[in-house]
């Protein structure tokens, strides 16, 4: 009897197949490494969903590959975006306009099966990815150096094996389901009916996207992509989701916009109650989630399908360099450790915006429209102050004391730079991995041969640059940018991650060697200072 060998091991296997889905099998696919995705429907979600992005996720998008295909399907936000309050008059007025701090538009907005298309095509070209539709993940079993995923429905095998498998499967995730993890539950709970629509006729809207903040109604207006439009309608108390979520009531709410059928599609309408949750450990053994399985917020600050876009490309960095053994598997706590606490922010961002939108006590709302118009819709004076954006503890440089550093973990700018007669964006000449920013090419001089080999097993890029009249090699900064930031605080140079955030600058030619030393260890020997434990409460004080 003739003996089936059993299926061959992948390295990666990710389960769920969204766009957090797709990034990851693109951006570990371009590594070089074997992924299979498994998605459970047979044909990609032809409705909308997720609807906006910011410059940080423009330039992952740009890394990716897919730049050109990605701004052929989004509106960049050519205005602010506005609150406002039953009489109209402006509570709050968010500049959206211009280029953000990562060379892309501050503020984008697209149609999730078009940005999902683009996405999907890129990964599934890559000779490295394979796309298994119609595959439902139902058990896992454990091996010693994989895992045993088993499957059924008729789009693929019974059985996938992998190194590591991934979680994108959504707030449902069967991934999490499998693993021990806790959930912190901030009890943040509001229903809110979806409208997407498509007007008739071409319209620009001024301002693109604004917020009604009526105590009767709140209410968001915003793009849905191009040629699209997407309301937002609270629930009152008085109303049930089943008679929120009617056709009918879709149009009696869209009436007083001026939206009907004879000049308006409705694409799709639903109830979503909008939550703030986060799971405590994204990693457990050769099990990783990312997205919606590992965190759910309200949409207020726009930042749900961000935030998952930024654990592919954490994770996706990390991963491969294990997967390479350039790195150890230790260095995969460090994905829980940054980007839960990164992920908090976001959410206690998210409930302060929601708890100033969601009232509908008409007193507290004549209070609250009294104190912002006061501030002269000054984001800066009405809003709650944001925490800053920065990583939790990981691979960043620590002081000698084994803290780390204060000034490391922040999202790093983007410029453009010329090289060999090329200008661009930094990231589109160098590759996005890892970048080593210096002035001029005499700090590489403090450089030994086990540095550069290191820098060369971690791809990274020597970026030397200079003011003007570069060498040969030498990288000319167009826009003044990066030199005129390390030079004011005395840096001569810098280590920026493969996703962008500062992993530490040195002042001197032994600071910088110390510096690249760091990094070689806690690559290989990394783990994050003292156990995870995120807070019962956001980062963001609500009151």
């Amino acid at each position: 009897m003739t003996q089936v060998p059993p299926p061959a091991v992948h390295d990666v296997a990710i389960v769920g197949f969204g766009p957090v889905g797709q990034m990851l099998a693109l951006l570990l696919g371009k590594a070089g490494h074997d992924v299979i995705a498994l998605e459970r429907w047979p044909k990609p979600y032809d409705l909308p969903r997720a609807v906006h992005f910011d410059d940080e996720i423009g330039r992952i998008f740009q890394v990716a590959g897919v730049s050109a295909e990605v701004a052929a399907v989004t509106d960049p936000v050519p205005d602010h975006y506005e609150w406002r309050n039953r009489e109209g008059e402006s509570l709050v007025r968010i500049d959206w306009s211009g280029t953000g701090p990562s060379g892309w538009p501050t503020a984008s907005f697209f149609s999730q099966p078009q940005l999902e298309a683009v996405l999907s095509r890129a990964a599934e070209e890559q000779s490295t990815v394979t796309v298994v539709r119609g595959c439902e993940v139902v058990d896992l079993e454990h091996a010693a150096d994989h895992v045993r995923l088993i499957t059924n429905g008729t789009g693929g095998p019974g059985e996938v094996r992998a190194r590591y498998v991934i979680g994108a499967d959504g707030a449902n995730s069967f991934v999490r389901s499998r693993m021990a993890t806790t959930v912190t539950d901030l009890g943040f709970f509001y229903d809110w009916l979806i409208v997407d629509t498509q007007p008739h006729e071409q319209t620009t809207w001024s301002p693109m996207n604004w917020q009604l903040c009526d105590p009767s109604r709140p209410t968001t207006v915003v793009s849905g992509g191009p040629g699209r439009r997407r309301w937002e309608f609270m629930r009152l108390p008085h109303e049930s989701v089943e008679e929120l979520n009617t056709l009918d009531t879709a149009w009696k709410l869209l009436e007083p916009w001026g939206r009907t059928p004879e000049n308006t599609t409705i694409e799709r309408h639903t109830v979503y109650t909008f939550q703030a949750r986060w799971v405590d450990r994204w990693r457990e053994g050769r099990l990783l989630l990312a997205g919606d399985a590992a965190h759910q917020m309200p949409p207020f600050a726009g930042q749900g399908m961000c935030s998952g876009m930024r654990d592919a490309k954490n994770l996706a960095w990390k991963l491969a360099l294990v997967l390479d053994g350039t790195a150890g598997p230790a260095l995969l706590d460090t994905y829980t450790s940054e980007r839960c606490d990164h992920v908090q922010h976001a959410i206690g961002t998210s409930m302060a915006l929601g708890q100033v939108i969601c009232v509908l006590d008409p007193d507290e709302a004549a209070a609250r429209d009294a104190r912002m118009i006061a501030g002269e819709a000054d984001p800066r004076r009405v809003l709650p102050a944001p925490p800053p954006p920065v990583l939790g503890d990981g691979v960043l440089r620590r002081e000698t004391d084994g803290n780390r550093a204060a000034d490391v973990g922040h999202l790093t700018p983007q410029y453009k730079v010329t090289h060999e007669g090329q200008t661009a964006l930094l990231d589109s000449l160098t590759g996005g991995g890892f970048t080593l920013l210096t002035d001029g090419h005499q700090v590489a001089d403090a450089l030994d041969d086990s540095d550069h080999r290191f820098l060369t097993s971690i791809g990274a890029t020597l970026v030397a640059l200079y003011a003007e009249d570069a060498p040969s090699g030498g990288y000319l900064d167009t826009e003044g940018g990066y030199l005129s930031h390390m030079r004011a605080h005395g840096h001569i140079a810098a280590i920026i991650r493969p996703d962008f955030y500062l992993f530490g600058a040195a002042a001197t030619g032994p600071e910088l060697c110390e510096l690249i030393g760091q990094l070689r260890e806690q690559l290989h020997h990394t783990a994050p200072r003292g156990a995870v434990s995120p807070s019962p409460e956001p980062l963001l004080a609500l009151d």
